[in-house]
Order: structure tokens, then C-alpha cells, then sequence
């Protein structure tokens, strides 16, 4: 069993990546995330073919990620909320030319420059697309520094496979956080890109990376062909954590740091008698629908924690179909829920159900 080393998030991000075969990334800092950028700028200059560059902006950033990923190499960027919102048209033109790229989220608070501490505030931004036109990103969403590796590794596989961009969405206590981690070996070998812009030494035909469709008829094609790619990542690429749930009467839905937070209150809601268990998603897109809908079979209802005014409520409501009561247990602004608020939450929903027989 490899071993296991004390990292913090943001690094343990970075270490993944370039174990997965990251060569190439380019960025601007920002805090929460600045020591994954930092980490970086230490290690990729040392290694073969390694390029870091620290961007003029954002914007520069995203569109010099767009560039590397029409060759076929391995990049990634990363940043926090508002930073994200620079490059959302960047990764829309991304999305748009069918290209695999890694983008890192660490959320603060919001809207606007807000603050430095963490939020979840982007769950709208990221799984509903943020820049311009119909496109999905592929979002995981990780709960521990193990996960901070293990999802930055899944997320260059996926976006490879399916030819798309996809993010690791954490919070900033993610980010900052220290704990154990087994790093993922590292990759050898490369994925074959036929489509990639590499030269073509007069053996094949020019490949054009392009987002630009001037006739509507082509371009209504185009999206109609990348939804049914989309519709076979919801289909094979859902995954989430099913915790106590085979005897729960209320069921929890919560990720990251809210989902930790979550099973300390499930712990004490049993002490109490109170069967409670926790679905957190790992995937926020393809968000797992199925799930939420097969657990209000059973369940009495939901509450959905986070931090966050209520962004992801609207996809467990819309999953549960209206049949079972959800409550939003949430702080906001950079701002976590303890324990005593799940708790309080899961006893007005109880109160509320029981109240309506």
C-alpha cells in the first residue's frame, strides 16, 4: 500500500495532477486556491515538458488552456469564484469545440469580490454551464483531501474520454485543509487524440478546432450530437455516497464540507432515535437524480444542506418530484453550518411532517 503524506488540499490538487499527466497549466492567483498555483510554479518547471505560466488575468488564462488542450496535452487552470467568472467564456468556447481541459474551483463567498472564506455559492454556475450557450461541464465535487486527489485524476480521465471540460468544484475549507492522503501513481502512456491539432506532416487531413458554425442548421446539429454524449455521462458517470440510508426515514443530500458536517449530525440524530441518512453527490453533474428519486419512495422528506442561499435544493426537489417536504438548512457569505442547525433542521422537518398527518 503506497503511503501516506500529509498535504493540504490545494496541493494535494496539484500533486494529482502532474501525476496524472498534467504538463501544462496556467493560471492567476487568487486566494483560496494561490497554493495550488504556487505548487506549480515549484514543480512544473523542473519537469520534462512542464509549462507554467502565471497569466496577465483570467481571461488570458483560460483562453492559453484552451490553446494547449486543441493539441491533445493534458492542462488544467485554476482559481476561486470570481476568477471562475472571468473564464466562463473561455470554458464556454471550450465546451463549444468538443476539447478536454481540467478547471479547479475553490469557492469563496459571493457575489462580487465578497470574501475569502469558503462557500458553494458556484453550484449554479457550474453545473447549469455559466458561459453562454447550451454546454455542461462534468462538476466533482470532493469532501476530503483524499478525494481533492482522487477527483483530479478521475477529472482528466472523464474529460478525455468524453471530449469535454470538466471541474473539480471544492470549497475553500477544502482547499486549506490538511489531512492523510495516498497519491494516485503516477500515469504513463498517452490517450490517443486523432482529432488534435499536432501538424499533420502531409499524412492527414487538417484538424480545425473551432467553436464557430455560421450556418444554424450545422450548429443545431452539432449541439444535438454533443447532448447525446451528454445523455451517456448521465447515464454511466453518476457517482455519489449512500450513507445509513437503508433504514433512514429523513435523508440529508450535502457535499464537501457540508456532507462532513452532515454525518457528525447523523450520529447524534441516532443517538436520539432519529433514523437520518446522507446522499452526497459526487458528481453535481450528472447530478444524481436517481437516487433522490428512488429514496422518497421511502423517506419522509429531505433537507439539504449548504452554503449557499439554496442552490442545489432546486435539483433535489426536481429529482423527489414533489413528494416528499425539503427544507434548506444553509449558511451563507463564507459562513458553515454546525451541527446543532442539521439537527434543528431534521426535527422541523419531523415536526412538520408529523404535524401534517
Amino acid at each position: 500500500m503506497s503511503e501516506k503524506v500529509l498535504m493540504k488540499g490545494n496541493e494535494a490538487i496539484a500533486e494529482a495532477a502532474l501525476r496524472s499527466g498534467c504538463r501544462h497549466y496556467f493560471g492567476y492567483p487568487i486566494t483560496p486556491q494561490t497554493e495550488l498555483t504556487a505548487y506549480m510554479a515549484k514543480r512544473l518547471p523542473k519537469m520534462e515538458g512542464g509549462v507554467f505560466l502565471q497569466a496577465e488575468s483570467e481571461i488570458s488564462a483560460i483562453n492559453m488552456v484552451y490553446g494547449v488542450a486543441g493539441t491533445g496535452k493534458r492542462v488544467m487552470t485554476s482559481s476561486s469564484s470570481p476568477g471562475i467568472s472571468l473564464k466562463q467564456e473561455g470554458i464556454s468556447y471550450i465546451a463549444g469545440s468538443d476539447l478536454p481541459a481540467v478547471i479547479v474551483n475553490v469557492q469563496r463567498g459571493g457575489p462580487g469580490l465578497g470574501g475569502i472564506q469558503p462557500s458553494q455559492s458556484d453550484y449554479f454556475q457550474a453545473t447549469k454551464g455559466g458561459g453562454h450557450g447550451d454546454y455542461h461541464l462534468i462538476v466533482l465535487a470532493p469532501s476530503s483531501v483524499q478525494e481533492m486527489a482522487d477527483l483530479t485524476s478521475l477529472a482528466f480521465d472523464l474529460a478525455d474520454k468524453y471530449r469535454c471540460p470538466a471541474m473539480l468544484l471544492a470549497d475553500g475549507t477544502m482547499g486549506q485543509m490538511m489531512e492523510p492522503v495516498v497519491l494516485p501513481e503516477p500515469k504513463t502512456g498517452t490517450v490517443e487524440k486523432p482529432w488534435a491539432v499536432t501538424g499533420t506532416q502531409m499524412k492527414r487531413e487538417h484538424n480545425i478546432i473551432n467553436s464557430l458554425y455560421l450556418s444554424p442548421e450545422v450548429l443545431e446539429k452539432t449541439n444535438f450530437e454533443r447532448y447525446k454524449r451528454y445523455e451517456t455521462i448521465q447515464e454511466k458517470e453518476v457517482r455519489y455516497e449512500s450513507y445509513l440510508m437503508d433504514d433512514a426515514d429523513y435523508c440529508i443530500v450535502a457535499f464537501g464540507i457540508a456532507a462532513r458536517v452532515a454525518k457528525n449530525a447523523i450520529t447524534a440524530l441516532r443517538n436520539q432515535g432519529l433514523k437520518v441518512g446522507l446522499i452526497r453527490p459526487i458528481t453535481l453533474w450528472p447530478f444524481p437524480s436517481k437516487a433522490i428519486r428512488e429514496a422518497a419512495d421511502k423517506v419522509k422528506g429531505f433537507v439539504s444542506v449548504e452554503l449557499s442561499m439554496g442552490q442545489m435544493i432546486e435539483d433535489v426537489r426536481l429529482a423527489e418530484e414533489c413528494r416528499r417536504p425539503v427544507l434548506l438548512c444553509n449558511r451563507a457569505g463564507g459562513m458553515i453550518p454546525n451541527v446543532d442547525m442539521v439537527i434543528s433542521s431534521i426535527n422541523a422537518l419531523k415536526n412538520q411532517v408529523e404535524g401534517g398527518r
